[in-house]
């Protein structure tokens, strides 16, 4: 296998081709390995096959010059591959326990497709424990040993959908085999195509440094929502208080506050977490704290909009909303976890009238069954629509959307991201920009808040 990987001649598998997967399989292919993908999903495969990249930020022209053959099923190939790498999700359930069955399911259909000589990699984010508790009983099933006759890795993603410095070429890769022997394999796998390969000494370590990389920005997240709560309630905004925090040169790091967290990892990970730990009867406090601050903030937007109609005598039933961004982040159209869609469902459920406008998401996700929300498409910002609101929540500020004309033509914007912090807005325009509700005349209707 170390030959074959020399060589360039080992036939790379990988199995999900969404924001992990496909990047992982293009910089095997542009390293010069034969790469087939596997994905569930037909528009994917048709893309791939017609030279189009399926997902947002991966320019088309990387996938057209790419060397990948795309099968939605794993009977079409994934025998002849060498090296399978499973790049699946990772969800929670209705209650916050792990929904392992994308891995559990992907697993079981490669069972018949496992030989000697194969390795066999993870990398969905999940607890310490899974590679062994899924993967090793499948290869030993098989009748494989490995580290003898087969070689189990674990290596998790790393993936920053929107920033193109958070790639797989170009930031460190974690790595942990069953074995000394898969090991090695696997630094000689990942050592071309990744930004660095970090070994650890066991594939518990591994799961659990992936988890810990992302509930520690859930936890400090969290923390820096309940700030901006505080921070309202003592009248102050939050955005001058972290910036002072922030002119500290060691022991600090500044976090932003927002609506609520999104995308697949930071939402998801602290439940995890949590739940091996109650699984093995230790507490995570922290980790479970955070998970609720950060669930209650949707909430808590709606509560502050409800808020500052209710102080310009309008109630929020019956209110036209406009909502400004569905993404979880700026610069993508995933929607996956999006506070914003559960603003619109905590909006909807109060009577409220909503619309929403992200130039990235041109329909409302389908997966998402909310009343009028199936078939609800993406409104243009226009000086008729913005004046006929009677409030706007700037939940994602998407690259596109015109932020000064928002201001000029809206009555009344709820701001939970700080854009009207940025100086590129002009201070003249005639808004009042307050933590609080004024209420003078018509610059009480014409205001900003931070929320």
């Amino acid at each position: 296998m170390l030959a074959r990987i020399a060589a360039r001649e080992a036939q790379i598998g990988v199995i999900g081709l969404g924001y992990a997967g496909l990047p992982l399989a293009l910089r095997f292919a542009e390293a010069g390995f034969p790469v087939t993908g596997f994905d569930i999903d037909p528009q994917k495969i048709a893309a791939i096959e017609a030279g189009l990249s399926p997902i947002h930020g991966i320019d088309h022209a990387r996938v057209a010059g790419a060397a990948i053959t795309p099968h939605q099923h794993l009977s079409a190939g994934a025998g002849d591959c060498d090296v399978l790498v499973i790049c699946v999700p990772t969800p929670v359930g209705p209650h916050k326990e792990p929904d392992l069955g994308p891995v559990r399911d992907t697993v079981a259909a490669l069972a018949p497709h496992l030989r000697r000589g194969q390795v066999v990699a993870l990398e969905s984010t999940t607890y310490p424990g899974t590679t062994e508790d899924f993967l090793l009983p499948a290869l030993l099933g098989a009748g494989l040993q490995p580290g003898r006759d087969a070689f189990l890795l674990y290596s998790p993603e790393r993936e920053d959908p929107g920033n193109p410095e958070g790639t797989v070429g170009c930031i460190p890769k974690l790595l942990a085999g069953a074995t000394a022997e898969c090991l090695e394999v696997g630094m000689a796998l990942y050592g071309p195509v990744a930004g660095g390969v970090v070994p650890l000494s066991s594939l518990r370590a591994a799961e659990l440094a992936k988890l810990y990389e992302n509930v520690f920005r859930a936890v400090n997240i969290g923390l820096v929502n309940e700030l901006k709560r505080i921070s309202h309630a003592l009248g102050l905004d939050v955005q001058e208080v972290i910036d002072a925090a922030a002119t500290k040169p060691f022991g600090f790091m500044p976090f932003r506050p927002g609506p609520g967290l999104g995308g697949h990892c930071i939402p998801v990970d602290p439940y995890y977490l949590a739940w091996k730990a109650r699984e093995l009867g230790v507490p995570s406090d922290f980790v479970e704290l955070a998970g609720r601050v950060n669930d209650a903030m949707p909430g808590y937007v709606v509560g502050r909009l409800r808020d500052a109609l209710d102080a310009r005598g309008k109630a929020l039933r019956g209110a036209r909303i406009l909502l400004i961004g569905l993404a979880y982040k700026p610069d993508v159209p995933d929607t996956r976890e999006s506070p914003a869609l559960e603003i619109f469902s905590l909006l909807e459920e109060r009577g409220a009238e909503i619309a929403y406008h992200d130039p990235l998401v041109a329909q409302f996700p389908a997966t998402r069954r909310l009343g009028r929300a199936p078939g609800l498409a993406s409104v243009a910002l226009t000086p008729a629509l913005l004046a006929a609101q009677d409030a706007v929540v700037i939940v994602t500020p998407q690259p596109g959307v015109d932020f000064t004309a928002l201001r000029r033509h809206a009555r009344l914007i709820v701001d939970t991201r700080g854009v009207y912090r940025d100086a590129a807005v002009s201070p003249t325009l005639p808004f009042e920009t307050r933590g609080d509700f004024p209420l003078q005349g018509e610059r009480a209707y014409h205001a900003v808040i931070q929320a």
